[in-house]
């Protein structure tokens, strides 16, 4: 067999190498970019400067008054309440046409919106988290929450309604496609409040999650007008610190929600209760109540799709009333449940009446608040009431930062964008100084005065 001509060899081992780099750079732009297909976990490196200071999350508006609002100063407050009531500085929000123009330069996207782009410490790079994200409306609060809770190492799933417009779908897929880390659930629910189908979308993302090459420790799940109020390495602490104990809320329900399971319900618009009467729970032990929202090992949620009598019990649940504030209550309960403790909220605790979730997030109900002097347990909402729970408004900030849950509810940029700009700023600001509520107010304080000098 003769020899190839010296020139020729050379052309086909240029055009070898070439073909080989454009395969890698191709495969590189779709991790990049987030597909599906090639979604895969590295472990990420921590940055030589773990403790590099970013900068104001401020985006357009002076946010030199969070600080005071946080300390609960009663003329800073009045100020933020009489702006916003000021036409000329209304809040100008971004829409699902703004994203989509913000995300076609990734890079840029990432970098104007100031995410975290490296692990701040090597615990939360040793201890990945899991997002479950059910949302359906308000893109610019969604992007917003998204960016708060956002690490390089976790991953999250995005649930959009499918009854949500169609820009807005497209809208959160453009976002998502930034992160490599963050997917969009290809399965999406018609979402209908206190339905089976609020508990479908976690399950759908649940499944999800479990495929993911990301090796999570917990998972999380929250809802879109959710905010944390604690940084992503004071929530790893904690949960090292259980052990591998699941947190939710699970107390003895009071009469007046048994009839959530023990009656019929149908689900049209909306659910309605019937008269007829249901089996009892395909379980072998009583049902509790609680709250929907959950942090559980990645065993407890691998457990929900390989145990028949879970599953027959979460068939049993589907035509129940608000089925995600008993199914999670209960299931922890068993002595077998991965994540089971034991040891677990009681009605006899501070302040709780079997009515109120008082570990996984920090609300304000309507029909408690009132003058904490009279024995209320927290002070009226300063922002408004939905579903009888408070949006926060800036007058709130120094009462919700004070309590114990990683997460408040609710929060809204359209009731209050400075309530959700100060918990932006304060987060980061925690996460970056690592110090608690006082410290971080002072030093961001003294920060922001000599760069004024």
């Amino acid at each position: 067999m003769s020899k190839l001509p010296r020139c020729l060899y050379g052309q086909m081992k240029l055009i070898s190498i070439l073909t080989g780099l454009s395969v890698i750079f191709f495969y590189g732009y779709l991790c990049w970019r987030g597909n599906a297909f090639v979604n895969l976990w590295k472990p990420v490196t921590l940055n030589s400067d773990s403790y590099a200071k970013y900068e104001s999350l401020d985006l357009g508006e002076n946010n030199s008054s969070c600080w005071k609002i946080l300390r609960g100063d009663p003329e800073a407050i009045e100020k933020v309440h009489l702006k916003s009531i000021t036409r000329g500085n209304k809040h100008n929000f971004f829409n699902e046409t703004d994203y989509l123009a913000m995300t076609r330069d990734c890079d840029d996207f990432v970098k104007t919106r100031k995410y975290i782009t490296f692990p701040l410490s090597a615990e939360e790079r040793d201890f990945p988290l899991a997002y479950s994200m059910v949302i359906h409306t308000n893109i610019e609060m969604f992007e917003r929450l998204l960016r708060s809770i956002y690490a390089p190492q976790n991953v999250y799933c995005v649930h959009v309604d499918r009854k949500s417009p169609k820009p807005f779908h497209s809208a959160v897929q453009a976002i998502a496609s930034c992160f490599s880390n963050v997917f969009v659930a290809r399965k999406s629910e018609s979402v209908i409040y206190a339905s089976w189908s609020r508990v479908q979308a976690d399950l759908n993302c649940m499944e999800e999650l479990l495929q993911s090459s990301v090796p999570w420790r917990y998972l999380i799940n929250v809802c879109g007008q959710d905010f944390p109020t604690k940084t992503n390495r004071e929530i790893v602490n904690s949960l090292v610190a259980k052990n591998g104990s699941n947190i939710m809320d699970s107390v003895p329900p009071p009469e007046n929600k048994k009839r959530r399971w023990k009656l019929h319900h149908d689900v049209h618009q909306d659910v309605v209760m019937t008269d007829q009467e249901k089996s009892p729970p395909p379980i072998r032990i009583p049902m509790f109540v609680g709250g929907a929202y959950i942090l559980v090992t990645k065993e407890f949620v691998r457990n929900l799709f390989v145990n028949r009598e879970i599953q027959a019990f979460f068939k049993w649940s589907e035509d129940t009333y608000s089925p995600d504030e008993h199914i999670w209550a209960t299931l922890n309960r068993m002595p077998e449940t991965p994540g089971y403790s034991g040891c677990l909220p009681t009605t006899d605790t501070p302040g709780h009446d079997n009515n109120d979730p008082i570990v996984t997030r920090t609300v304000k109900w309507s029909f408690k608040a009132g003058d904490v002097a009279k024995g209320a347990p927290y002070p009226p909402c300063t922002g408004t009431y939905r579903h009888l729970l408070c949006v926060y408004g800036s007058g709130d900030l120094h009462w919700v930062v004070q309590q114990e849950p990683f997460f408040a509810n609710k929060f809204d940029p359209q009731v209050d964008n400075t309530a959700v700009q100060c918990m932006e700023e304060y987060v980061r600001s925690r996460a970056i100084h690592r110090r608690g509520l006082q410290t971080v107010m002072d030093v961001t304080r003294s920060e922001t005065e000599s760069e004024t000098v």
